[in-house]
């Protein structure tokens, strides 16, 4: 279990937050000057370059969006310059996109990165950006409410790159496309003119990985235990029904890949918030307010939970919760994961996504009277946050193009390298670790700083987001 240090702030952590963006810029500029966009989209390192792998476009978001969050971090407007030349000239393919499931992962780590700076008013006001920007991620977020599986009880998913069949856990944090289309007035146009709610899609989304995805320890089948997930849900897509749970990237359907498990803390607790923003009358066609964000909350927590009894004292997980290696391992849950051990790799890219939902689901716990449960969250992701700011997961070398080293993509197909003299993929990093890391170090130094609150749900106008979660007198 992650073992909580009481003597951990973000203030203190400021130090090892301005040596991460030092190495960030470096690392985001190498990067810039070696790749070709030809070659596709950078997806992992191999002995410390950035590679691709073609299974689906769905991280050049978060190389895009890096160059905008060393911006929002050091307000060096190199990187504002790149990351909006990035957005223009490589992003327009994802925006229309309707093969896949990424939508909140490309788009809105670029055009909605740049749209909550121009609101926050870190970057200066312009109206034709504005409506670029804003045009983007209406349509992005319509085209992703399009990927819909109708199923039983009147609940649908947006279906993942597998099928209509196929609703993924993953889908969760990037279903913030849809919610900020909604936030800017947009809907999704079917036949005959007919108006298509994406906040109802959002919430049936939700609702669907939250009743299939998620497990709640009331015996639903000999492996369920509170707060568990998986990485699929199957479903007869003639009559809507449930079939089994699955995986593509986990060990087992059985167990819990924590990728996966990460995901589902930081969409669920980031739908939380998007919440906030909407008004009683439009979520009383899905049941009511108090429905609503019960089921979002109770998914939060249980995930929330289930990540802190099942990760080492540090915060780093395991790839997957049933890998077999664990079981030669003795007591790991009770010492620093080690990610140079024989049997099974750390993921330290679900450490930092999970990090950043714990901060979030914390914070929003504390304005809901629960200054309880918001330490126990928000201690643990500083735990995790000191951890990963730090070697041997920061990556300092020069000549290692990663930021955030020891990540794992895909196990099961052998995917991640495996260094000369070890049994386990260790070493390297990815675009989504590198980007959450980034992500969740700019809401650490926002806080140590007395800045705002980082969110994409704030108002559509250019005045500075008045964020229903707040810093508080932490800052």
């Amino acid at each position: 279990m992650i073992r909580s240090d009481p003597s951990i702030s973000p203030a203190r952590l400021r130090s090892r937050i301005e040596h991460l963006f030092e190495l960030s810029a470096r690392k985001i500029l190498s990067l810039e000057r070696s790749w070709n966009p030809e070659d596709g989209t950078p997806v992992f390192t191999v002995e410390g370059r950035y590679t691709t792998r073609g299974w689906t476009e769905w991280t050049q978001g978060f190389q895009v969006g890096s160059a905008i969050l060393q911006f929002d971090a050091t307000g060096d407007r190199e990187f504002l310059d790149l990351g909006r030349r990035g957005t223009v000239n490589l992003m327009a393919p994802h925006v229309s996109h309707i093969g896949v499931h990424d939508h909140g992962f490309n788009n809105v780590s670029t055009y909605g990165n740049l749209l909550r700076l121009m609101n926050e008013g870190r970057i200066e006001e312009n109206g034709w950006e504005r409506e670029f920007y804003t045009l983007a991620l209406k349509v992005s977020g319509a085209v992703q409410a399009s990927r819909w599986t109708p199923v039983a009880d009147g609940l649908g998913f947006i279906h993942s790159f597998n099928g209509p069949h196929s609703l993924f856990v993953d889908t969760m944090r990037s279903l913030r496309s849809l919610s900020l289309a909604h936030r800017l007035g947009h809907v999704l146009m079917g036949e005959h003119d007919c108006r298509i709610s994406l906040l109802e899609r959002m919430v049936k989304h939700a609702e669907t990985t939250a009743r299939f995805i998620v497990f709640y320890g009331e015996g639903r089948d000999s492996y369920d235990v509170r707060g568990r997930t998986a990485h699929e849900a199957i479903f007869n897509v003639n009559d809507g029904s449930f079939r089994c749970i699955s995986t593509q990237q986990g060990y087992s359907p059985f167990s819990t890949w924590t990728r996966g498990l990460a995901w589902a803390i930081l969409g669920f607790a980031e739908q939380l918030e998007f919440l906030e923003t909407v008004s009683d009358g439009d979520l009383t066609p899905m049941g009511g307010r108090g429905r609503v964000e019960d089921l979002m909350l109770r998914a939060a927590t249980a995930t929330a939970d289930f990540y802190l009894e099942n990760t080492p004292i540090d915060g780093v997980p395991y790839w997957d919760t049933g890998a077999p290696g664990l079981a030669l391992m003795g007591d790991y849950l009770d010492r620093p994961a080690d990610p140079f051990n024989e049997h099974e790799p750390v993921d330290s890219s679900a450490a930092a996504i999970a990090a950043q939902g714990l901060l979030r689901l914390g914070t929003y716990l504390e304005s809901r009277g629960r200054p309880d449960d918001c330490s126990r969250y928000r201690g643990a992701a500083l735990v995790i946050a000191q951890t990963l700011m730090a070697p041997p997961y920061l990556s300092e070398k020069e000549d290692h193009q990663g930021l955030l080293l020891h990540s794992i993509y895909h196990r099961p197909n052998g995917w991640d390298y495996i260094p000369p003299g070890s049994r386990i993929p260790n070493g390297e990093s990815c675009m989504w670790g590198d980007y959450h890391l980034r992500e969740l170090a700019v809401m650490l130094w926002r806080e140590a700083t007395g800045g705002t609150y980082p969110t994409f749900f704030g108002p559509p106008s250019g005045e500075v987001a008045d964020t229903p979660s707040q810093w508080g007198d932490r800052r």
